[in-house]
């Protein structure tokens, strides 16, 4: 890094996780927040605005640029995530209508001019469907030459979460993620396989709900309510969070270059991020079916420790 800290936009769908990746960007010394956009996901786009607008306002950075996106994937309707989310999407928490409103332009002009005014090439952390970074990529494409890196949450190896094989974000917008793959930039791929794995401990949960100060205050909130059960002292998983941690400390984050492709074709694999694991050619290769695929960085292990300290020292600061 050079002692100069990383520009970052994020593009979010806030959502109690994303909400979670806000208060560790506006906080880390290494993380320059030149912006962030709103996309439809966890909740509609309206409601994602004010989320954003809320944490960066209780997290101290109310002077953070917001933008409007999207209001609904490029083909498919609008499937939000309520059910996980809560009503308003940030955990039914009560929380305060925010102060300001956002920036008047749309989040793809947004985006635009941040990249291209930021000192240096910038870093998009999206952690929601990609529906914004498709429409960008496709409008702008002059801004690639501007951008470090794509690390974005979405995706898996494994197993889904949307459906037995796809995860959420790029589910509800896989064109958009497909656009993304071939943005000609590096890209790493925070997906389901870490995501799941970087819990907070319910003793740091409850000292964060104690505290006085409110970004530390409400980060003990939303973890408690991404907690597995209903018990009064839960653990918490960072989730997307991870995604920015892996911006300012990539050590902790094992990755390997991979060829990965989203399934696009109706049925029960749309939306599938289909990781090429294999050593070797196999017979579609052989037999002269094979297509050119990106080589994408996939996160195949993470130092959950590491992670969690990360952020608990960022956001507590």
């Amino acid at each position: 890094m050079n002692g100069r800290p990383i520009p970052v936009i994020i593009d979010c769908d806030t959502g109690v996780d994303d909400a979670l990746a806000l208060l560790f960007a506006v906080r880390h010394p290494a993380i320059d927040l030149r912006a962030v956009t709103c996309v439809a996901g966890n909740t509609d786009v309206d409601g994602v605005v004010r989320n954003t607008l809320t944490v960066l306002e209780q997290a101290g950075a109310g002077d953070v640029p917001v933008a409007r996106g999207a209001a609904r994937p490029l083909i498919e309707a609008p499937r939000s995530a309520r059910h996980v989310h809560g009503h308003d999407g940030m955990g039914d928490l009560g929380l305060p209508a925010p102060a300001r409103s956002p920036a008047d332009v749309d989040a793809v002009t947004l985006l635009r001019r941040e990249i291209l005014a930021a000192p240096r090439p910038v870093t998009l952390v999206p952690t929601a469907p990609l529906t914004n970074i498709a429409l960008l990529l496709r409008t702008h494409p002059e801004v690639t030459a501007r951008i470090e890196r794509i690390v974005f949450m979405g995706g898996a190896v494994a197993v889904g979460n949307a459906t037995p094989v796809a995860e959420f974000n790029v589910w509800h917008d896989p064109e958009a993620a497909a656009i993304l793959l071939t943005a000609g930039v590096p890209i790493t791929m925070y997906g389901l396989d870490v995501f799941t794995r970087v819990v907070v401990p319910a003793s740091d949960v409850r000292r964060l709900r104690a505290s006085s100060e409110p970004g530390a205050r409400l980060g003990g909130e939303l973890l408690a309510h991404r907690g597995p059960g209903t018990g009064e002292d839960p653990a918490g998983g960072l989730g997307d969070a991870g995604a920015v941690c892996a911006v300012a400390d990539p050590a902790g984050l094992t990755t390997r270059a991979l060829p990965v492709e989203v399934s696009l074709a109706p049925g029960p694999a749309r939306g599938q991020t289909v990781v090429d694991l294999r050593p070797r050619p196999g017979e579609s290769e052989i037999h002269g079916e094979a297509r050119e695929q990106p080589l994408v960085d996939v996160a195949l292990d993470v130092d959950e420790e590491r992670y969690v300290k990360l952020w608990l020292t960022t956001v507590e600061g």
